[in-house]
């Protein structure tokens, strides 16, 4: 999974974000392994570099392989704050989208058809069907 993090001029971005967003993205999205082939995470100030609560706002969209992409967002007083809160959301997002498709249908089929069963015939059955 590649993630790629972008953000406006009035959030410093340096390798500690770099890091802390590689960090809790990977761990929130590891168990979807190869599912989820990249993340965008876009950082901005609202309030564009003034004091204000929940001025940081998250967007995290996530690329699913054979699938259209998915996309959350979270506001918070830090940046920090607003990655984590996007990764959770995201986590929670991945696992109802992704969970749903791998569920049972109501018929107690899965998304993928089953095997036919074997029929064993005695040999005088499998004449009188030739």
């Amino acid at each position: 999974m590649k993630i790629q993090l972008h953000t406006d001029r009035n959030i410093q971005h340096d390798e500690s974000l770099t890091e802390h967003v590689d960090s809790v993205v990977s761990k929130a999205l590891e168990r979807f392994g190869a599912q989820v082939s990249r993340v965008e995470v876009h950082l901005r100030d609202l309030n564009a570099g003034k004091a204000g609560l929940g001025d940081k706002h998250c967007v995290m969209e996530a690329r699913l392989e054979g699938r259209q992409p998915v996309v959350v967002s979270h506001d918070a007083d830090k940046v920090r704050e607003a990655v984590n809160g996007a990764a959770q959301k995201l986590q929670r997002l991945l696992d109802s989208t992704l969970g749903r498709l791998a569920a049972p249908t109501r018929q107690g089929r899965t998304g993928t058809p089953a095997a036919p069963a074997k029929v064993e015939t005695s040999p005088d059955e499998a004449a009188d069907l030739s």
